[in-house]
């Protein structure tokens, strides 16, 4: 017998430990010999990282599909592992040495690689076991990491392939960099900070012409919000068709400050309708000025060191064909080795002192940061590699659009042909220690060797400057001479970026580029289940790699799930103070429970908005299963072997193994289709309103009568669905499931199958009249709740029944059923008339009406009153709400949370109203 409560607290670690000591989750755990595969890659999380309730959705997702094709017979498997995360392990242990007056660079590079091996050997893996508390199914005796040897040789080959196909390069170029971090940084480690700043409008004197801040024809207006930038402008940009400055194209002004001569070109990237109409060129510092740039053929000059301190003096781009004064060498030498902002704060004085600062203007921007330095990043011309984005691009389009990689919901392969129809060069090169440090080696005149090991790096070195022309011959037979040849070569300090290496994920974690039998039979995989903000970074880049290397897709659905929001649909945020911890919830009220509320508010393309309150509420619907199996178990209800469900012959009986096949068919085409939600919604709708509030009380009288054939066949018939209920909730609820197969077997043993390997139910029965009989039961019994709970009828208190225009098979139906009809509905008897009787509340079932007298139970002009001003409240409430969100302000300038909380509320109060609405007509009608 069950215990009376289910404890999940104690319960879901000793499931884990079961399917981990049966190898529940091993690749082909459950499948017959070459049963048809179904592959699923985790997206790696950082090693660094922690459970957040992004991870508990995305990963909830994939455990469903990998459990519900484990049970259908495939040969699952689905890959677990972690990312080594450059930037965020090394600034974790950068962190761990500052604590202790260390920095990084006091120590050797191995030393400090060593020290992060450590750290991630101790604690880099606390998200695989926040993940197994989860429920997640991988085979976990497959984990990868990308800095493993077999990751780190897939790297490698990757590199050099792609170098000697002339599709990865060194080139200089803008990144965008970190000057806390003193590196290169992508895209999506950018992040938008909105700040109070100011836009400086400075007049820039036409060469040649006598400056007079008086006099407009002098000089040519500019607007910034980066002063120090200035520094390293080289041309002013305006309008090909703005006629204020038609004259002035081709004409050069003087750089204040400078002195350098820069061009007026004309260009279609300057707005005439904003400020101005010109704009400065600053193309080592800006990305659009370096397109511009790169147009006109203008030189990029850049005036910032890697801390973003301004150089000047000793930098030889900025001074080259200048021919200071003593006083601009004087300023020079005041800007020179200044923090980027105090530079800002001098220009400025120093442009204004000079005549040349028209006015100054708050200015509200969004201003880009680095999200793990925290500071804002620089547009910064440097060395760095580069992939071929755009060759390799190609087959990935083409595959998308030509179906054969499905994303779903398919508008999210709008947002993938955007990006890749437009891709850029893509820079791999992260000036950081920890990651995989790129295979080339330069020599004595930076001629690069690219090669697997330093050894053939060396050997194509010596080949090279042994040639008869090559000036350093006698130099390298020296080296050679002198048994020193180490000193030929210096291997580039440079790291890749992380996604380099998470790019290959599909298959280097299968073992390529060695030709193992894993990679022969699950690659490609089968879906990715992902989010959509990594799409382009991760997503089109394992498609770009997977297509060269594979020469297949490297999985046939990508499926995008939305965010999880918080209650109020606002995204979740430290500084907003509303993020929900997963492991919070799940130590609160379990694992099952938080799956479940996810899964049925996972609908497509909608965000997930998650109170803790609906995790409490789902925790009920597994408390609900739990204790219909144990008022199943204490009515004699055990599992028979020999249960057939073809020969039970109770309509009731009959009645639920068709609306189980109805679920089971609903639930499989859900999945199947990626409609998480609406498998949820079935699941629940048939356990807690079919099964346990009409099934099991329609079965009550039958329990306690004494037809031992009715009794015996209902208790084989309820056991029976408890099992295939239990298999149709597991990949939703996988640890109350499991427990409870384990603890229903037929003889009352423990099961030794594990429910993780059963097969998924495939059931057949179909009685179309017994379930419209049965139907018909209950949204009769369900009409009349709802009218007396409408209409405020005490509960306890009977009411007659009129049925009026029935048809035979209807007052067949109710002689059959007029017993369960009474005591259910609270119906003290039942008749049959040909019109209605005053007074009586209406509800139409069927081809019949069904009057229920309740003039004498309630006060109907009472109710009719009251129920008038609770619509009239709730009319106030509404009409309150909409002036708030007309007003434009206020939709504006609130926060997403509040304003979508308001929106919620009306939606409420609407329901509310219509429901009261439907009351009161009742009630009108009664009366």
């Amino acid at each position: 017998m069950l215990e009376k409560n289910y404890d999940a607290a104690s319960v879901e670690p000793l499931i884990g430990k079961r399917w981990e000591e049966a190898h529940s989750f091993r690749a082909g755990a459950g499948a017959e010999h070459g049963a048809e595969t179904y592959t699923i890659v985790i997206p790696p999380p950082n090693v660094t990282g922690s459970l957040h309730m992004g991870h508990a959705l995305n990963n909830t997702l994939q455990d469903i599909l990998v459990r519900f094709e484990r049970m259908r017979g495939k040969d699952v498997l689905w890959q677990p592992g972690m990312d080594h995360a450059g930037i965020a392990t090394q600034m974790v242990v950068e962190r761990q040495l500052m604590e202790k007056q260390i920095h990084r660079r006091d120590l050797s590079r191995e030393d400090f690689i060593d020290r992060v091996w450590q750290w991630k050997a101790a604690s880099g893996g606390t998200i695989v076991n926040q993940l197994k508390r989860l429920g997640a199914s991988c085979d976990w005796s497959r984990e990868r990491f990308t800095m493993d040897e077999g990751l780190s040789k897939a790297v490698i080959e990757v590199f050099v392939t792609l170098f000697k196909q002339g599709l990865i390069y060194k080139d200089k170029r803008l990144v965008n960099w970190d000057p806390k971090l003193l590196t290169a940084i992508s895209d999506l480690e950018v992040e938008q900070v909105e700040l109070d700043g100011h836009l400086w409008h400075f007049r820039y004197p036409i060469a040649g012409v006598a400056f007079d801040p008086a006099d407009p024809s002098t000089f040519i207006t500019v607007a910034t919000t980066r002063p120090e930038t200035m520094l390293g402008d080289t041309a002013v940009a305006v309008h090909p068709e703005d006629e204020r400055y038609s004259d002035l194209i081709g004409k050069q002004i003087e750089l204040p400050i400078v002195g350098r001569r820069i061009p007026i070109v004309a260009d279609d990237y300057s707005d005439p309708e904003k400020g101005s109409g010109a704009v400065k060129i600053t193309p080592a510092h800006d990305f659009n000025d370096f397109e511009v740039g790169k147009r006109h053929k203008l030189r990029a000059i850049n005036i910032l060191t890697v801390e973003a301190k301004v150089a000047i003096t000793d930098n030889e781009d900025f001074v080259d064909g200048l021919e200071p004064t003593d006083m601009q060498r004087a300023v020079w030498d005041q800007l020179d080795g200044l923090d980027r902002f105090e530079a800002r704060k001098l220009v400025v004085a120093i442009m204004e002192e000079g005549g040349f600062l028209a006015k100054t203007e708050p200015h509200r921007h969004m201003v880009p940061h680095g999200d793990r330095g925290g500071v804002p990043i620089e547009p910064f011309l440097t060395d760095q590699w580069y992939v071929d984005a755009k060759t390799l691009a190609r087959p990935a389009i083409e595959s998308v659009r030509e179906g054969r990689t499905n994303f779903v919901p398919k508008n999210w392969e709008k947002t993938y042909f955007e990006w890749m129809d437009n891709i850029q060069p893509w820079c791999i090169s992260r000036q950081l220690w920890w990651g995989h440090q790129i295979p080339a080696w330069y020599g004595p005149d930076g001629h690069v060797f690219v090669e697997k090991t330093e050894k053939e790096a060396l050997d194509a070195a010596v080949e090279y400057y042994l040639a008869v022309d090559t000036p350093w011959k006698a130099w390298v037979e020296e080296k050679l001479e002198n048994f020193a040849p180490g000193e030929i070569l210096t291997r580039d300090d440079d790291v890749l970026d992380t996604w380099f290496s998470s790019a290959l994920w599909p298959f280097s974690t299968l073992g390529w580029p060695d030709e193992t039998p894993e990679l022969k039979r699950y690659y490609p995989t089968s879906v990715l289940v992902t989010g959509f903000d990594i799409i382009f970074f991760w997503v089109a880049r394992m498609m770009m790699m997977g297509l060269h290397f594979m020469e297949e897709e490297p999985f046939h659905t990508v499926y995008v799930h939305a965010l999880v929001r918080d209650k109020n649909g606002a995204k979740m945020s430290k500084s907003k103070g509303n993020v929900i911890d997963p492991l919070e919830l799940i130590d609160q009220y379990g694992a099952d429970a938080l799956r479940f509320t996810l899964t049925i508010m996972a609908a497509q393309g909608r965000d997930v908005k998650l109170d803790p309150a609906r995790v409490a509420g789902y925790r009920n619907f597994g408390t609900k299963l739990w204790n219909a199996t144990r008022f199943a178990q204490m009515n004699g209800v055990a599992a028979d072997p020999d249960f057939d469900p073809q020969a039970v012959a109770l309509t009731i009986n009959r009645w639920i193994l068709t609306e189980l096949t109805r679920t089971e068919r609903a639930i499989t085409t859900a999945i199947g289709s990626y409609r998480f939600n609406e498998a949820a919604s079935a699941a629940y709708g048939f356990v807690w309103n079919l099964f346990c509030d009409w099934y099991l009380e329609l079965l009550k009288p039958v329990f306690a009568g004494s037809d031992e054939a009715a009794v015996a066949e209902s208790r084989a018939c309820a056991a029976y669905a408890l099992e295939q209920i239990y298999k149709l909730l597991h990949p939703m609820m996988p640890f109350m499931t499991e427990e409870l197969w384990a603890r229903t077997a037929p003889d009352g043993t423990p099961r030794e199958d594990m429910l993780a390997v059963t097969g998924w139910p495939e059931l057949g029965f179909e009685d179309e009249a017994a379930a419209a009989e049965i139907n018909w039961l209950v949204d009769l019994v369900s009409g009349i709740r709802s009218v007396r709970a409408e209409m405020n009828v005490p509960p306890s208190a009977t009411a007659p029944l009129v049925l009026v225009g029935a048809e035979p098979l209807t007052k067949e139906r109710l002689k059959r059923h007029g017993e369960a009809i009474g005591r259910l509905a609270r119906v003290s008897e039942i008749t049959e008339k040909n019109e209605a009787p005053k007074g009586s509340a209406q509800i139409v079932v069927g081809e019949a009406t069904a009057c229920l007298p309740l003039g004498d139970l309630i006060d109907l002009k009472a109710e009719a009153d009251r129920l008038e001003k609770e619509i009239a409240k709730l009319d106030g409430e509404i009409s309150r709400i909409q002036k708030k969100l007309a007003n434009e302000k206020f939709v504006a300038r609130a926060p997403e949370g509040i304003v979508a909380s308001e929106r919620e509320k009306m939606a409420e109060f609407q329901a509310s109203r219509d429901r009261l609405k439907t009351a009161h007509a009742r009630v009108a009608d009664a009366g």
